[in-house]
């Protein structure tokens, strides 16, 4: 075993948490029954590493075998690193067609031309999702398995999600995927997170929307507190209605955890009482950012409690309903700002 298969196995013990360390080895099945019983999980995370080595040195485990254990656990594990969602557009007649073997054979055919070396391996999940491991290399030096790119498609879906994508193999993997799934473009969905099935959930609309009516019923408020009845009768209406528009703004029930919403200003700087800024022929630039640990939820109880004004803004209510986090906002012609999505 060479030193850099010992470097992935190593770093990849020290990612695996203690309490997840056994079933992760156990889905692997690469260890005999008697290597299993001699694992005692209770010791510190460097003796079993030690043991595992051991284990990896008497089995002649390879990098292949490393990087199985690997997928398996970031499969099982998804909410790490920064995810970036993207779409393919203009399909060709034949992309609904594509099957999964079709789709890896021509995925690996197509990114070893366009760069050696390359690692590929590639995995079906339960949930009908394929996931692609790339250990990038160059044209001086072997596939760096210690920064792989982690890709997953849902065949039959024009969403892809990327993790860890420098901007030098951005355009080699968009090729890649263009001419095996069989279409055309490929675009920045424009949006991001650090939860892959919270992002996936919210682009292809998985979760529990609120459609209004000529006439809606309005919700019932969960954990509602106890008041005074006279009060709690004059606020009865309005409070149901701000409930009703921020859940049909946002969904209602569990919501998509987002972690941020991103807006970019490049408008014109509109102050009566600052010439200066107003007078400048170039438009004024700035970056507005939200952050939460669940943005929509905190979105949601700001419109619905009236920290926040109802009907919720068109700039807000756009993050569900067009499935983005980042917009640029320009001028459009002389009237007033209207928000557009960028391009980048």
């Amino acid at each position: 075993m060479d030193d850099s298969t010992k470097r992935l196995l190593q770093r990849l013990i020290r990612r695996i948490p203690a309490q997840l360390l056994r079933t992760t080895l156990e889905k692997w099945g690469r260890l005999t029954a008697a290597q299993r019983r001699s694992m005692d999980f209770t010791q510190p995370k460097w003796a079993l590493t030690e043991k595992l080595l051991a284990i990896c040195e008497e089995n002649g485990w390879t990098v292949k075998h490393i990087t199985e254990l690997e997928m398996i656990y970031v499969i099982d594990n998804p909410n790490q690193g920064m995810w970036y969602a993207s779409q393919l557009l203009d399909p060709e007649e034949d992309a609904h067609t594509v099957e999964l073997t079709q789709f890896k054979e021509q995925f690996k055919s197509h990114l070893s031309e366009l760069v050696r070396p390359v690692s590929i391996k590639i995995k079906k999940h339960t949930d009908e999702a394929v996931w692609i491991r790339i250990a990038w290399g160059d044209g001086f030096s072997r596939p760096n398995h210690l920064k792989p790119t982690y890709v997953v498609h849902h065949l039959q879906t024009p969403y892809v999600f990327v993790t860890n994508l420098t901007s030098k193999q951005k355009p080699l993997l968009s090729q890649a995927l263009i001419l095996s799934t069989r279409y055309q473009v490929i675009k920045d969905a424009n949006l991001s997170g650090r939860k892959l099935t919270d992002i996936r959930d919210l682009l292809m609309r998985q979760y529990q929307q609120v459609f209004p009516t000529k006439y809606p019923s309005p919700l019932a408020e969960r954990n509602q507190p106890v008041s005074n009845p006279h009060i709690e009768k004059e606020q009865a209406e309005p409070a149901a209605n701000r409930l009703q528009m921020a859940c049909e703004a946002f969904g209602d029930g569990m919501l998509p955890q987002l972690q941020s919403a991103v807006y970019k200003l490049e408008t014109k700087f509109r102050d009566h009482t600052n010439k200066t800024m107003t007078e400048r022929e170039e438009p004024f630039r700035c970056v507005v950012k939200f952050t939460s640990t669940n943005l929509l939820e905190s979105l949601r109880h700001c419109a619905s409690s009236g920290i926040a004004s109802t009907p919720v803004t068109p700039l807000l209510s756009s993050i569900p309903l067009k499935g983005r986090n980042y917009f640029v906002i320009t001028d459009n012609g002389p009237g007033p700002s209207q928000m557009r999505q960028t391009l980048n």
